[in-house]
């Protein structure tokens, strides 16, 4: 990143303005007033509703076990103004100007925190039954679809695809997953790691059909390219998101090869006084010696104490902080708690910690002799611990290691 990501002054700001009312942009706020920021705090979120986590929306909300999974956060209290069903519009950091649909709103500082946007299937704008899960008004139309116990027909096998599969068999629907790749989650994990999950589908009375694309969706069916027609009452999309950065066009703000804005290690943009945070921004990791863009819950919720520091700490010339974090999320899927912690994309060993058949078991990668990533599914204690271990960057011994009745912690060198 260019010196023009150097913020335009050492004057505390008075106001910010945070585009985004989701985990990212609510935390943003609330880490500001914990920081003791006594200025305007200004929450723009685009949906009508009071500001909502969205993990529960898979699993809770979906199955009609809870109404909303709303942010227990006192807004007022914390003083932080909420302007809610205002979609942002544009940004002109010459002006300190946001563009919004209700008019512009200045800024001293403007924290980017719009997030992601689901991915869809072309072809099937308009069509009837089809349906994406990324917000709260998904939830609420999905959810008499699973009380009807209709067929369903999930496009993608990853995360969000296997998540709502998991919900709509505990519903009584009857679920097929297609799945283009050859594998579920292709796209995340190598092929030896996945090829255990693919049995979880049929154990749980779900049709997993991989090597399956999608040639239309018409009214109650889905139609393959191998000329499969599979009935379905409802169609849920899950191919993917994409950073939610269309609005940033013109704005001189740099967006890299997916989209996201292209944030420094402090999570400042390329123009003055904008920070971005969460699942629309990319940082450059140190640890990893890459550039991460993560979209996952655990990011949007460290991303903003990071933010908060910077925007308060400019004004007493402090040190910025840096954002490095080692990545980390969650998936409840087919009666699995699977946990992710690292990246793993460098590693040179892979190793097994008990029987992929069997209900726990853990992958570990290293690189050298240093352990950069793990994926636990039903091991939360090595979760817990090879994340600290990757932290500290601790040499391991990889035959101790490799025993499953060893804590991880004493399996280093």
């Amino acid at each position: 990143m260019s010196e023009q990501t150097q913020d335009s002054g050492s004057s505390a700001p008075r106001r910010v303005v945070v585009a985004g009312a989701g985990m990212a942009g609510v935390q943003t706020a609330v880490a500001l007033r914990e920081r003791g920021f006594a200025g305007t705090v200004l929450l723009i979120g685009a949906e009508p509703h009071q500001p909502y986590d969205r993990p529960p929306l898979s699993k809770a909300v979906l199955l009609g076990k809870s109404e909303g999974s709303a942010f227990d956060v006192d807004f007022e209290a914390l003083g932080i103004e909420l302007r809610l069903g205002c979609e942002v519009l544009g940004v002109r950091p010459g002006d300190h100007a946001l563009d919004t649909e209700d008019g512009p709103v200045p800024y001293d500082v403007l924290v980017v925190a719009t997030g992601a946007e689901p991915v869809r299937l072309p072809g099937t704008e308009g069509v009837p039954g089809v349906h994406l899960l990324r917000t709260l008004d998904d939830a609420e139309r999905l959810r008499p679809v699973l009380a009807r116990q209709h067929d369903i027909v999930v496009v993608g096998a990853g995360w969000i695809g296997a998540e709502f599969a998991t919900a709509a068999r505990e519903a009584g629907c009857a679920v097929t997953v297609v799945e283009a790749a050859e594998r579920p989650l292709a796209g995340a994990l190598p092929a030896e790691v996945a090829a255990p999950m693919a049995g979880w589908y049929g154990d749980a009375g779900a049709v997993l059909r991989t090597h399956a694309r999608v040639e239309r969706v018409e009214p109650g069916a889905v139609l393959l390219d191998d000329g499969a027609r599979l009935p379905a009452g409802a169609v849920v999309v899950g191919i993917g998101a994409r950073p939610a950065t269309a609005w940033l066009a013109g704005s001189g703000i740099d967006l890299g090869a997916h989209g996201e804005v292209v944030a420094d290690a402090h999570l400042r943009t390329s123009v003055p006084d904008v920070y971005a945070v969460g699942d629309c921004a990319s940082f450059p990791s140190g640890r990893y010696g890459e550039r991460l863009l993560v979209h996952h819950w655990d990011n949007a919720l460290q991303g903003p104490r990071t933010v908060a520091a910077n925007v308060v700490g400019r004004a007493t010339g402090e040190t910025p902080a840096v954002y490095d974090p080692v990545p980390y999320f969650w998936s409840e899927q087919f009666g699995r708690f699977v946990q992710y912690a690292g990246h793993h994309a460098d590693a040179d060993t892979t190793l097994w910690r008990g029987d992929p058949s069997g209900p726990a078991w853990t992958v570990c990668w290293l690189r050298g002799e240093r352990l950069v990533a793990l994926l636990a599914v039903g091991r939360p204690r090595d979760l817990a611990q090879g994340r600290r271990l990757i932290e500290s960057g601790t040499v391991m011994n990889p035959v101790l290691l490799a025993d499953p009745a060893r804590p991880m912690k004493a399996a280093v060198a």
